[in-house]
């Protein structure tokens, strides 16, 4: 009876669906484990084998965590709101709702055909209106929220207007707009609606301002900025711009502290924490004023040296501020005018990057220096960027490389104020080593941290500055100009945002006939005819009957793509509540998820946003805790093996790779199923693949056709894509899990190489002969031997802290050394084969089950309690010595372990085989070593 996995596996996942088997309950006796994968996007292409890698990582630990008691919550479902479905609408006009069901139908195909115990009672998707009614929940309560800065949490933005009513804003510490103004009690109660509702946003902690976007015109909505690299689009590669539009923003920035200070609570891999550090980018120092000569401006400059501040000569803006425009002369008016738009066509994080380049204008304007009243010429450079403090900077080219790099490009004076040191070919830049400052009036003589201290003082004291913290973190910009997304549930009454009644919810999309944004500008929502909420009648209705009365128009932005990822972990804990996100039962019995596994890319997105949430909703009292994931492990790539042809310059002439050396040859990729596993290509079927190939002439070496390789990240574009569909078809879905695993540390990026499954489908047949003997299946009751127990349990203590410590790649190595002893043994006890079985379920799913129900078992091996380690088994009685002659080994002995040196050496003396090799001889010592060795010395 040969291993038939295609049958075995067949039945197995219909058994896990028929019986249930992975259901997980919200109220049981056991310890609770929550073990999640961030959800997938399901897009067109379906999955890679890249694609399960951290899937199968995560289900072993769940299906171990079971085997030791636990009640395991492992869901998964869909992030199905997207830019794909999109595009592809935009193309074809099918709706995005009806190609994400096809997507998915297509991904649970695939999920399930590799075994995953996924309690699928649980599916969420972002797309369906009844989970998005949540997250438009979600943001209504921002939206009435607001950051007190003194209880350092959210609170009901009524709370605040109760405060504004009483006292005014002038003793409020929250969270607010740079513009805010003070104002008393009496003007708030004089104020209008309107205007209320104007100075109210300014607080709220999702808001819609003017505000600096990322816009890619080709994609037809704003970009965040970990959504573009390189100055482009992430996403197709299309060019960015800035441009100023009214959007909808989030204040992050409220939470800057607690995200820094929450990172300590959590398990999280260091690097990507320190990501999250450096995007959040906490600087101490302080606030500057620095009047603009001529203008009713000042400039403000947050500085982390303001010891330094003798050592100003200049300073730089970025170019996109308002205040450029204002205040530069007309004799430098064109080239400040080129200089802006030319830096407009670059992202952020491209300007950034760029530290090599130097660029920059001066203004012709000036300011002055608060503490000496000198004129600081002022120009813009690319470098410095509006939203990261005031943007604005004060130079000082002593004491900062880049500020002395920009000085002497462009003849600035540089001014030393650092006592005893050499500027003559680079800026002084340390804090510390005993240097004073001179030049510096009454710093004169300080050093780093006194001159600090003083300068702060000197500031705050004389009304021109002060000490501050400042960080990089700016508020999320929330909306996208894009239909597939969640629809914002305000309206517009006067143009200010009204929020629609939490009972109104969910606000779903409407047909559109267009996905393009419309003629005049408007997002793709705009091409709606049924888009205006009715006040009386409490719905939405035909724009024709907008009045400005009783009948608004909608919001017509979406949601950007981190919202339903933002909260969608709590919905697995009670998926089907329809009166709240997460009950708080459910809540407080799951309270966060204990193993989280994603890929480091969402480092400054999804994990950043989805802890701001989790931070906010835990202030209202909605969850339990402050950080939602305990532990998370970012899994590397399972990378593609490219293949390459080789086309001779200006010819339809293709060299074989040994070939081309000297030669001028343009590589090209080709699709690898048109490759052998000996790296021969297929040059026929090459030239139906593609039309560039089909006057294709090559020229082979030893009479075929060798292409070349390359290692890179796996993705269609490079047709180096390798199906999971066919890896199971051929080799089995418990191969292709277990040969995942075997390729490496679950953190690191590896090759996937086709020709080695082999080995690891050649030992689960060697597993399945165990079991099967001469063909049948076959065990013993009888008692084992100590070899066979010493080899279980030996495999039971590895297995089980490679586990712990997620090392899957070292557990199949050690299911191989175990299963090759005990067929060497010729061991069929079924104290040995049953515990084997179990501990092979959470990797060999399939194969598991099947030997678990041969083995004469009803129930499923997933819910059988996992084997108990007894280290009685690996404690050795005897040891089979190596018995030496002038350290030459000539035979072994077996002995008791409890043996003397003395008794060894009567022993050893007496065996025969020593007699025979010291032929009458008297040694001159013996040596011996217990457990270890034994020396003749002749």
């Amino acid at each position: 009876m040969g291993y038939n996995f295609l049958e075995i596996e067949e039945k197995w996942q219909g058994y896990w669906a028929k019986n249930k088997t992975f259901h997980a309950k919200n109220e049981s006796q056991l310890p609770k484990y929550y073990v999640l994968d961030m959800f997938p996007y399901p897009s067109g292409a379906g999955l890679h084998v890249g694609h399960p890698l951290g899937y199968i990582a995560s289900d072993i630990y769940a299906r171990y965590k079971r085997h030791k008691g636990f009640n395991v919550l492992h869901p998964q479902g869909y992030d199905s709101f997207g830019l794909p479905a999109e595009q592809y609408a935009i193309q074809t006009g099918q709706h995005p709702e009806l190609t994400t069901k096809t997507n998915i139908a297509r991904y649970r195909e695939q999920l399930d055909r590799i075994g995953f115990s996924f309690d699928w009672s649980r599916e969420v998707r972002t797309s369906n209106p009844d989970f998005y009614r949540w997250t438009q929940w979600i943001f209504l309560q921002l939206f009435h929220s607001y950051y007190d800065k003194t209880a350092d949490k959210a609170k009901p933005i009524s709370s605040l207007v109760e405060q504004f009513e009483q006292n005014g804003n002038l003793s409020v510490k929250a969270e607010c707009a740079a513009t805010v103004t003070p104002f008393t009690a009496e003007e708030w109660n004089g104020c209008t609606t309107s205007k209320k509702e104007e100075i109210l946003l300014d607080y709220r902690l999702t808001y819609i301002s003017e505000t600096e976007v990322n816009w890619c015109a080709e994609l037809g909505t704003i970009l965040a900025n970990d959504e573009i690299v390189n100055g482009v689009s992430e996403r197709g590669g299309y060019p960015v711009t800035k441009k100023k539009m009214k959007q909808w923003s989030m204040r992050i920035g409220a939470y800057a502290e607690r995200l820094l200070q929450g990172l300590a609570t959590v398990d999280w891999p260091e690097s990507l924490k320190e990501m999250q550090r450096n995007w959040i980018g906490k600087s101490i120092g302080a606030s500057v004023r620095f009047p603009v000569e001529g203008h009713q401006a000042t400039l403000e400059v947050f500085t982390t040296r303001p010891d330094t501040l003798f050592g100003v000569t200049f300073m730089t803006l970025a170019p996109e501020l308002e205040l450029v425009k204002k205040i530069t002369t007309a004799e430098q008016k064109a080239s400040v005018d080129a200089y802006i738009e030319s830096t407009a066509q670059r992202s952020e994080r491209d300007r950034m990057a760029n530290v090599k380049t130097i660029s920059g204008v001066f203004t012709g304007a000036y300011a002055l220096h608060p503490l000496t009243q000198e004129r600081v010429p002022i120009w813009i450079g690319d470098y410095v960027l509006a939203g990261y403090g005031t943007g604005a900077v004060m130079a000082v080219p002593c004491g900062d490389q880049r500020d002395y790099d920009f000085a002497k490009h462009f003849d600035i004076p540089i001014k030393n104020i650092f006592a005893e040191t050499d500027i003559s070919e680079a800026a002084y830049a340390e804090k510390s080593g005993g240097v004073k400052l001179q030049d510096s009036g009454f710093l004169n003589g300080l050093e780093y941290k006194e001159a600090m201290t003083k300068v702060i003082q000197h500031l705050e004291e004389n009304n021109i500055g002060q000490g501050t913290i400042n960080y990089r973190l700016r508020d999320a910009i929330f909306s996208r100009q894009r239909y597939w997304g969640e629809p914002i549930p305000v309206y517009y009454q006067n143009g200010l945002p009204v929020p629609l009644d939490e009972k109104h919810l969910p606000l779903e999309l409407p047909k559109v006939e267009n996905y393009l944004p419309t003629q005049d500008g408007a997002p793709p929502l705009g091409n709606a005819t049924h888009w205006a909420w009715d006040v009386e009648e409490e719905k939405v209705v035909d724009n024709k009957q907008i009045n400005h009365e009783t009948v608004f128009p909608l919001e017509m932005n979406t949601m950007p793509g981190w919202a339903g990822s933002s909260w969608y972990f709590y919905r697995y804990m009670d998926p089907h509540n329809a009166t709240a996100f997460v009950s708080k039962e459910a809540a407080d019995y799951w309270k966060e998820v204990d193993l989280y596994l994603g890929g480091s890319e969402h480092a400054t997105g999804h994990l950043l946003y989805s802890r701001f949430w989790q931070k906010f909703l835990f202030d209202l009292g909605h969850l339990p805790v402050e950080e939602y994931a305990k532990k998370l492990i970012n899994q590397g790539m399972i990378l593609g093996s490219s293949a390459f042809v080789y086309r001779k310059a200006g010819t339809q002439e293709y060299l074989s790779k040994g070939l081309i050396e000297g030669e001028q040859v343009e590589p090209i990729r080709v699709d690898i199923s048109l490759v052998n596993l000996s790296d021969e290509l297929d040059c026929e079927a090459l030239k139906k693949w593609q039309p560039q190939f089909a006057e294709a002439r090559f020229v082979l070496e030893d009479g075929v056709y060798k292409v070349g390789r390359e290692v890179e990240k796996m993705s269609k574009s490079k047709y180096n894509v390798v199906n999971p569909d066919q890896i199971c078809e051929d080799y089995g879905a418990d191969t292709l899990r277990m040969y995942e695993m075997f390729l490496g540390p679950i953190e690191q990026a590896k090759p996937w190489n086709t020709a080695g499954i082999s080995g690891v489908h050649s030992f689960l047949k060697k597993t399945w002969r165990l079991y099967h003997p001469n063909e049948t299946f076959s065990v013993s009751d009888d008692a084992p031997s100590a070899e066979s127990l010493k080899t279980l349990h030996q495999t039971i203590k590895k297995v089980t802290e490679d586990i712990e410590q997620f090392s899957f790649n070292t557990c199949i190595s050690a299911f191989m050394i175990c299963v090759n002893e005990l067929s060497a043994q010729k061991c069929n006890q079924r104290s040995i084969l049953e515990p084997l079985a179990i501990l092979l379920s959470p990797f060999a799913v399939h194969l598991a089950e099947e030997l678990w129900e041969r083995l004469g078992h009803s129930d499923s091996v997933s819910t059988v309690s996992y084997p108990i380690f007894e280290e009685k088994y690996l404690v050795e009685s005897s040891k089979n010595y190596p018995v030496s002659f002038n350290g030459k080994m000539r035979f072994t002995r077996e002995l008791s372990l409890e043996l003397s040196p003395k008794e060894i050496e009567e022993i050893i003396l007496a065996d025969e085989q020593t007699q025979k090799h010291l032929q009458g001889r008297t040694p001159k010592k013996v040596i011996v070593v217990p457990g270890k060795i034994i020396n003749i010395v002749g």
